[in-house]
């Protein structure tokens, strides 16, 4: 249990100091672009029953609902908070599919609340550590096999997140942490079927978080093995092919979650490549819908079992475009770039969408792991013969392709403009200023009350 314990330490006594600035700026973009979200999410497909049912629950009034308002249990506050998060599915991500900002930034903003507050040093410590530890258990593509990493190993920051405000003491954490394992899991197929579990597994990721921290605080013990153990999480998930070194290697000095992406158009990561594809295809070639006699794109297996299938609109339609590369390539082609608004079931069921959706194929193709796991190959042909092909192996917003100060500040204002339940300009102006200047922050709670409409 020597790396579980070295995990567990590192949790319970990071300090802000500790932290250099590179993580500690990339997690002020995670929580400006997750509030962003919030507030765009707050009355999307499903996120109202799941605010009205955690209000019918009941309970200890502890934690906010943000944007509805409400208090309510706080574990029970960060799954209607986080299911917000993640509707529109324009958070960050990482490869391969983990979704970090939106459980562990609602965790946090639920255990400031229900500890009594915590300044902005202790709150951004949470959150860097939290994620730190989930980026360096994060697996690949072929080890989760269709297993959702945010089910899988998320719950692990959000497990750490809230044990860090509750200050629980090493041995604590390895419980907490270890607890948390026991309830990882979650399936793909909710992405592929187009339903509202692919937002409620980001709620639940944050819901358990928090009840493992608290049992593991009143001395409920876990395995302590649950990582290297014979059925721990290296087994389970990762067909024991780890390397222990390289979850431990320079912990502390050198941070994975710089891997987050931030996303440029508001869908699956596994459509980003093919969207800029078209997009510059486009740009280059002059050519219009019109022109389309057939589009093929080829993309990594993985990415086809996810977002490559043949578009079809079911119960949810915005799930059902958001995971879909054939939709998101016809969005771009027929409207641009896209917005928020074009996951609306009304611009889904536009018939010239449908329409230009039967021109696009998309292709696996295992050849291309060797360019890289988020590459896609496309190649346009138009009514008059012109053949037009590029590859995009690295999407805008990937780490290796930041996006600009002012595409974030976009990407938020894009959130705003699209919510249903708007917040004053006010609000808005103090939210922005008081994330820039998270360190500086007495108590967090105040960041709370303005996220109320």
């Amino acid at each position: 249990m020597e790396l579980e314990k070295k995990l567990a330490e590192y949790v319970s006594e990071a300090k802000f100091e500790d932290l250099p600035k590179e993580p500690i700026d990339t997690m002020k973009n995670v929580i400006l672009t997750i509030l962003g979200t919030t507030i765009a999410g707050a009355t999307a497909e499903g996120c109202e029953a799941v605010v009205n049912q955690v209000k019918n629950w009941g309970g200890k009034q502890e934690a906010t609902i943000l944007i509805h308002g409400g208090k309510v249990p706080a574990h029970n506050a960060a799954l209607a908070n986080s299911v917000m998060a993640r509707a529109v599915d324009f958070c960050d991500g990482m490869t391969p599919g983990i979704h970090l900002g939106s459980s562990s930034v609602p965790t946090a903003l639920a255990m400031a609340e229900l500890t009594g507050g915590c300044n902005g040093k202790e709150f951004l410590t949470a959150l860097v550590i939290g994620n730190e530890v989930a980026s360096r258990l994060n697996l690949s593509a072929s080890a989760y096999n269709g297993f959702d990493p945010t089910g899988v190993c998320t719950i692990f920051a959000t497990a750490a997140i809230a044990g860090k405000i509750l200050q629980l003491n090493s041995k604590q954490m390895l419980d907490a942490l270890a607890l948390a394992f026991n309830r990882s899991g979650g399936s793909f197929q909710s992405n592929v079927d187009g339903s509202l579990a692919v937002r409620l597994i980001q709620g639940f990721v944050s819901q358990s978080g928090i009840t493992c921290a608290q049992l593991a605080q009143r001395g409920i013990t876990g395995p302590k093995n649950f990582l290297e153990g014979v059925y721990g999480y290296f087994h389970l998930y990762a067909k024991d092919d780890y390397n222990a070194q390289t979850v431990l290697a320079q912990l502390g000095k050198r941070f994975k979650m710089r891997n987050v992406l931030f996303k440029r158009f508001p869908s699956c990561g596994g459509t980003l490549a093919s969207t800029d594809a078209i997009l510059e295809l486009m740009e280059k070639n002059k050519f219009v819908p019109e022109d389309i006699a057939q589009i093929v794109i080829r993309v990594v297996p993985a990415t086809h079992n996810l977002t490559g299938h043949q578009f079809k609109i079911g119960e949810n339609p915005k799930v059902d475009a958001q995971f879909n590369i054939q939709y998101c390539v016809a969005n771009a082609l027929l409207r641009k770039v896209p917005e928020l608004k074009h996951f609306d079931e009304s611009y889904i069921r536009d018939p010239k969408i449908l329409e230009l959706i039967k021109k696009i194929q998309v292709v696996p193709d295992a050849g291309l792991m060797e360019r890289g796991h988020r590459t896609a190959d496309m190649r346009v042909t138009t009514e008059d013969g012109r053949v037009c092909h590029t590859i995009v192996d690295i999407p805008r917003g990937a780490p290796e392709n930041p996006l600009t100060k002012e595409e974030h500040n976009e990407r938020f204002q894009s959130c705003l403009r699209y919510g249903g339940k708007p917040l004053s300009d006010e609000n808005i102006g103090k939210i922005v200023s008081m994330v820039n200047q998270l360190e500086a922050v007495k108590d967090v709670r105040t960041l709370i009350s303005l996220l109320l409409s």
